[in-house]
């Protein structure tokens, strides 16, 4: 295996996180394992970390219910074919993929956007699988337009995917640091949840969220207007975070005269 998986006992509910490597920023898909199922979230930007994920939730046992995809990223999603089950997601999500189309990767292999649509919209609330409760909650604005927030209340868990990052450098090209900080601001205003899932690196605790909103202080007082000034600034202030080229994808949107 590639990537790595790192598991969390909860009770009724384990947790398997499946991490990719540095060349795709240590990207991870969720397994929430239930009694009776494995709930997945995320799928991935290669088709062969997703693979990877699956084989490894195939070795659990149990069935894969669903695939939910949290925001409308490559890098989220590229893999959802490879699970074989409905993908679900908010409407604006899916309006989002299908806006974006099909997805190019970098190897020159062209992914169908039929692949990946979702078709199940996930509504806002409560929803009881396996006598465990999943929270399904919208946020707007941040690292995507519109991303979900999912909680596992009974466990304190907290699946923030992209809302944050476990040191890895972030992708900044929705360019809304604002609305970014806010959503972390809700977050930590949360009680109760003492595991977080990041989107981007290892499982971790409430303390990411210090971390994240000094990142993002430091990005905006470093922008400026010249993309490769700033991926060195911030590789310099953070040289122990995986992932720079994140910064450079980030940069196509920021600066897309000087990239």
């Amino acid at each position: 295996m590639n990537g790595t998986v790192t598991i969390l006992d909860k009770g009724a509910v384990r947790i398997h996180s499946y991490m990719s490597p540095a060349d795709t920023f240590h990207t991870t898909t969720q397994l929430i394992e239930t009694p009776a199922r494995i709930i997945a979230i995320d799928a991935q930007l290669l088709p062969a970390y997703a693979d990877e994920a699956i084989a490894y939730a195939k070795g659990l046992g149990k069935p894969i219910d669903r695939l939910i995809v949290t925001h409308a990223h490559p890098d989220h999603y590229n893999g959802a074919a490879r699970f074989g089950v409905p993908v679900h997601a908010l409407v604006q999500v899916r309006e989002q993929i299908i806006a974006r189309g099909d997805s190019h990767l970098p190897t020159g292999q062209v992914i169908s956007l039929t692949d990946f649509t979702p078709s199940v919209a996930i509504i806002p609330g409560t929803e009881v699988i396996d006598g465990v409760p999943f929270v399904f909650e919208a946020v707007s604005g941040g690292e995507a337009a519109d991303e979900l927030l999912i909680k596992l209340p009974e466990q304190g868990v907290l699946i923030a995917q992209d809302l944050v990052y476990n040191d890895v450098h972030l992708y900044l090209g929705n360019n809304d640091i604002t609305g970014w900080q806010q959503a972390v601001d809700a977050l930590a205003s949360e009680s109760g949840y003492d595991t977080i899932l990041a989107g981007h690196g290892l499982p971790t605790g409430p303390e990411v969220y210090a971390d994240v909103r000094r990142y993002l202080e430091d990005a905006r007082e470093l922008l400026g207007d010249d993309g490769d000034a700033y991926k060195k600034a911030i590789v310099d202030k953070y040289p122990a975070h995986v992932g720079p080229f994140i910064i450079d994808i980030a940069n196509r949107s920021l600066f897309p005269a000087g990239n």
